[in-house]
């Protein structure tokens, strides 16, 4: 029993500080950091990142230990709440497990209800947190019932409910939309109605290239008192079709919907925007393309053909569609 406890003492005393030395923490400010992983992880040294920022030692034996028997194959882009009196090997398995916040991205200009969707499967969320996005979280103010869900790549705590994200998104909107706001009291140009145009320019437009002379041509349908008769609103109105697809075709019946968005039936802008458009949209929005054109149309490879009259806008099709 005494070479036992011998033993013993010897293991604590010699390779105690041998493993503390190594696998020990830095030390340090207790405050929890959050260590992000990239949703790219091509070029991305784990071990490089860690060290660089004070959460591990460098130290050989370390990196060997853990490029032997650690398998980093699980890691998961995202944040992680470090801080730096955790222990090498329970950072490790922190970083093995699911992260602290998600990357959540989304590019093209969406209705609240589809980022909603987006939203709930990265983060979780149930059918009724889900609602509560649709209903209660983005219907807070009449000006953010849609397009201030700004379209971008964010990094989202998950346990951050529906309407702490919601808050988060139109931040962001308000951030980007900040370098044009007084571009747009300067044009007398209220910011909402900028969106609504941004937001059917978003939804029209084949590409960035075209989207000025579209703005151009609503502008001048808006000023001439014409109906838009933009589709696009009435795929607003109509929702999510049978086949569970948001932004799907119209059928003629649809243009006789008594909707407030029918843009057909009723002049002017919709009630609101219909979808939550980029930067890029919201200032084509104010710098519309000058032109004479009141139609348009998007042939088979999507290129864009304007025409000034009825008439005109008849031949086009023939042309190019028929």
């Amino acid at each position: 029993m005494k070479k036992i406890l011998i033993f013993i003492l010897f293991l604590v005393l010699v390779i105690s500080p041998f493993y503390w030395y190594f696998f020990g923490p830095v030390g340090g400010d207790e405050e929890t950091e959050i260590f992000v992983i990239p949703k790219n992880l091509q070029d991305f040294n784990l071990m490089q990142k860690l060290e660089e920022g004070k959460f591990i030692k460098k130290n050989r034996v370390l990196e060997y230990y853990l490029n032997t028997f650690v398998f980093f194959a699980d890691v998961h882009p995202g944040g992680y709440k470090l801080n730096r009196n955790m222990w090498a090997l329970d950072i490790f398995k922190k970083i093995n497990g699911k992260p602290d916040l998600v990357w959540v991205s989304w590019s093209s200009c969406l209705r609240k209800e589809q980022v909603g969707e987006i939203l709930a499967e990265v983060l979780g969320w149930n059918r009724q947190e889900l609602e509560k996005w649709n209903s209660v979280y983005t219907n807070t103010e009449p000006e953010y019932f849609e397009g201030v869900y700004y379209p971008d790549t964010y990094l989202i705590p998950i346990d951050e409910n529906g309407d702490q994200v919601a808050k988060r998104l139109i931040n962001r909107f308000n951030e980007k939309f900040a370098p044009l706001a007084d571009k747009y009291v300067e044009a007398n140009i209220r910011w909402v109605t900028g969106l609504k145009i941004a937001s059917l320019i978003a939804r029209e437009a084949a590409g960035i290239s075209d989207m000025k002379l579209i703005s151009g041509i609503i502008w001048n349908r808006l000023d001439k008192g014409m109906a838009l008769q933009i589709d696009a609103t009435m795929q607003y109105t109509l929702g999510k079709n049978s086949q569970g697809k948001w932004w799907g075709s119209i059928d003629l019946k649809e243009q006789k919907n008594d909707s407030p968005y029918n843009s057909y039936l009723h002049k002017g802008l919709p009630p609101t925007p219909i979808c939550s458009a980029n930067i890029d949209y919201i200032e084509a929005a104010l710098n519309p393309e000058e032109t004479d054109c009141l139609f348009y149309l998007h042939d088979h490879f999507k290129q864009i053909h304007c025409a000034v009259t009825y008439n005109e806008h008849l031949q086009n099709i023939k042309k190019y569609l028929e």
